[in-house]
């Protein structure tokens, strides 16, 4: 009998909402056998239209064979594909369950796919992110990190092998036989390794704010230019913008795709005194939009100083505070200087890749590893070089030989060789049930 990582399952690959075509899969041992009941599989990779009986239904569908190993998940795949009627499908999936075909987990086909050598750890982020996906910069990004895992990856292995080998060798043979570790030539060698780790470390954190939205919030006085700003971003009129302060009361969400930054703007409430019980509520709110933003845009008019009010709000995130000054077109301003009514807001975009990407275009970020996971291992990395070739040149061979399998560890979690249980739970209940 089957374990329950064997056991075939099977899930919808499309919503279960009414549609013109419906497509389920099945995935798992002896398929042929066991859905022989329901239909007679065509042969291997060829679509055949083929009649589906069970409990009195009689449905026409495209049935697609994919034997094992040379399929998606390195068992026998087989998809159904039927007319979109979810009532159909509920009762096609419940039949299946029937033959002794279980419902599949989130994610469980990438996971068998995964566990079967068919793709690796990184290629299933990858692919998690392009679902998810929301914007044309995230796709790219997800797209750019598909397939085989990066290149610098297979160099770093190359380059510390050998030196590994000689650690150890002097480890386990030194004194006897008068090997050994020339720390200099080490630091010599793999001092390119480490300038690598930390460049891939850098544009992983620039990566991880692409790949999760960069969350802005617009503060600053009432009639300060906040919506306007708000709608230049957004492409669109989503907040009312007029000369009565006090217009915005409470705080707006929307999510965009500006000049290739994937954003998710909160226009708030003007922050000044007053007595309107409906404005005090409003400017309640903008604290916690405050603490989970990444950037607090302050926006001051061009010739102002901020009130101390304001001024007494934000001192506890001025480590990621910005001041964007406004209505440039009407006065000169100095630092941050934007026009929104005109559209000029070149000094923003130079501004927000400084501070959340590092001064690095979107573009150069494709195929950087962004997940929360990689960026962490990637800061470990390239810490794990760090103290590697800052041992002097007559330390004890243990310490690089330490330090050695230290990093070489490192690379194995990250492209998911060294698994941990744990990373692929969180990383599968982030599917949908038929991937």
């Amino acid at each position: 009998m089957p374990t329950l990582s064997q056991a075939p399952i099977c899930a919808p690959a499309t919503p279960l909402l009414p549609s013109a075509v419906a497509l389920v899969r099945v995935s798992g041992p002896s398929l042929a056998r066991i859905l022989a009941p329901l239909v007679v599989l065509p042969r291997p990779r060829v679509a055949s239209l083929r009649k589906l009986r069970w409990d009195g239904f009689e449905e026409r569908a495209l049935v697609l064979y994919f034997p094992g190993p040379s399929s998606y998940t390195g068992e026998d795949v087989v998809e159904l594909q039927t007319h979109g009627n979810p009532l159909l499908v509920r009762r096609l999936l419940r039949h299946l369950g029937t033959l002794g075909v279980r419902l599949a987990e989130p994610g469980e086909f990438t996971r068998r796919a995964l566990l079967n050598g068919k793709q690796g750890l990184l290629e299933a982020e990858a692919l998690r992110d392009l679902i998810a996906a929301e914007t044309d910069t995230q796709i790219r990004m997800a797209q750019a990190r598909s397939g085989a895992q990066p290149g610098w990856i297979s160099e770093a292995r190359l380059r510390l092998t050998p030196w590994m080998a000689r650690a150890e060798a002097a480890v386990d043979y030194g004194e006897d036989e008068r090997i050994y570790l020339n720390v200099k030539d080490l630091v010599s060698d793999l001092e390119p390794l480490r300038t690598r780790f930390h460049v891939e470390h850098g544009r992983a954190q620039a990566g991880r704010h692409l790949r999760d939205g960069l969350r802005l919030a617009v503060v600053g006085r009432p009639n300060s230019g906040k919506s306007t700003l708000f709608n230049a971003l957004a492409g669109e009129d989503r907040a009312i913008v007029t000369d009565v302060p006090g217009t915005t009361r409470d705080v707006l969400e929307v999510r965009c795709d500006w000049r290739g930054l994937p954003l998710r703007l909160f226009d708030t409430a003007g922050l000044r005194a007053t007595e309107d019980l409906v404005e005090r509520l409003g400017m309640a709110r903008v604290g916690p939009v405050l603490e989970s933003a990444d950037l607090v845009l302050h926006l001051i008019p061009a010739g102002e100083r901020a009130s101390e009010l304001i001024q007494a709000t934000l001192a506890p995130f001025q480590g990621k505070l910005l001041e964007v000054r406004t209505f440039a077109d009407v006065a000169k301003a100095p630092g941050v200087a934007v026009a929104a009514n005109l559209g000029d807001l070149d000094a923003l975009e130079g501004a927000l890749l400084e501070r959340l990407l590092g001064g690095l275009a979107p573009d150069t970020c494709l195929g950087a590893l962004a997940t929360d996971r990689q960026v962490e291992l990637l800061g470990d990395l390239a810490r794990q070089l760090d103290l590697l070739l800052s041992l002097n040149e007559d330390c004890p061979p243990e310490l690089p030989a330490s330090l050695l399998q230290g990093a070489w560890g490192l690379l194995s979690r990250l492209t998911g060789e060294d698994r941990v249980e744990g990373t692929l739970d969180a990383l599968f209940s982030g599917f949908c049930l038929g991937k």
